[in-house]
């Protein structure tokens, strides 16, 4: 870290109330991946976040609802994200300070076609993960003036860049940077060390665990990376921050639960820091 985490987190003011660390709006989902939202509700909530809503279709809404009462959640209509639901998701980011987009979503046309159009108008910091990661390929543009961090692993990078990324840090180091510039935002490449960089400055996170290979990890690192945006963070600090919180509380989860480590199971270490 080339930062302390004392400046992510100062000791807060004793008039402190709700709204001062950021309120996050997250859209994830679909009628088959509904742990995604409660990955990011809650690691967001407990990276500091003071309000998170979900928004996404009603089926993992429901369940999102019912795992954790401080989870507010917003339904739409059908299996998956439409184009007929974004003007109301885009007015609804009028009363946030973060977005967190992608996770869970899906692949399909109207889903994607419904993200792009979500990211071009939201005048949002956000994190771009998942779903949301691929319909940027061609449409670098959208993102240019926005605070950004985009959070690929080695197949998405692919696919967010035509570029395959080896697993040595060289590689890598200058594959990220290079297409952090090209794109104009900060990019978060996950891998055994994280890779991040705004085009301009590297930085490298090399906290995690080997069983941090579970589905859900991507996820709760989007949420706390967004709970950090919503703070005020720049993308890279908010970046750089997340990853070595993310990774720190799988290390403690994982000295608890080795091979059978969930994703859920960093839930209780993610305050830990």
């Amino acid at each position: 870290m080339s930062f302390s985490l004392k400046m992510v987190y100062p000791k807060r003011n004793s008039w402190s109330h709700k709204g001062d660390y950021g309120y996050v709006l997250i859209i994830a989902g679909n009628i088959r991946y509904t742990g995604s939202p409660v990955f990011n509700a809650v690691s967001a909530l407990r990276a500091g976040a003071d309000l998170i809503t979900i928004i996404g279709p009603e089926r993992p809404m429901n369940i999102a609802a019912r795992f954790l009462p401080d989870i507010i959640t917003v339904p739409l209509d059908g299996e998956f994200l439409k184009p007929n639901h974004v003007s109301k998701i885009l007015d609804l980011t009028k009363s946030f300070d973060s977005l967190v987009i992608g996770c869970g979503l899906g692949v399909e046309r109207q889903t994607q076609k419904a993200i792009l159009e979500i990211i071009k108008k939201a005048n949002l910091p956000m994190v771009i993960d998942a779903s949301a990661i691929s319909p940027l390929k061609d449409n670098y543009q959208i993102l240019k003036g926005k605070n950004v961090v985009i959070t690929p692993n080695t197949p998405e990078f692919y696919k967010l860049t035509g570029e395959e990324v080896s697993p040595t840090l060289k590689d890598r180091k200058e594959k990220v940077k290079k297409y952090a510039t090209i794109i104009g935002a900060t990019i978060l490449l996950k891998g055994s060390i994280d890779v991040i960089s705004n085009g301009r400055k590297l930085a490298f996170n090399k906290t995690g665990s080997v069983y941090m290979t579970k589905g859900g990890f991507g996820d709760t690192l989007a949420g706390i990376c967004g709970a950090l945006l919503a703070r005020g963070l720049s993308s890279f600090k908010a970046a750089q921050a997340a990853a070595y919180i993310n990774g720190k509380a799988g290390e403690l989860a994982a000295k608890k639960h080795g091979e059978g480590l969930l994703a859920s199971d960093i839930f209780n270490f993610i305050s830990a820091k």
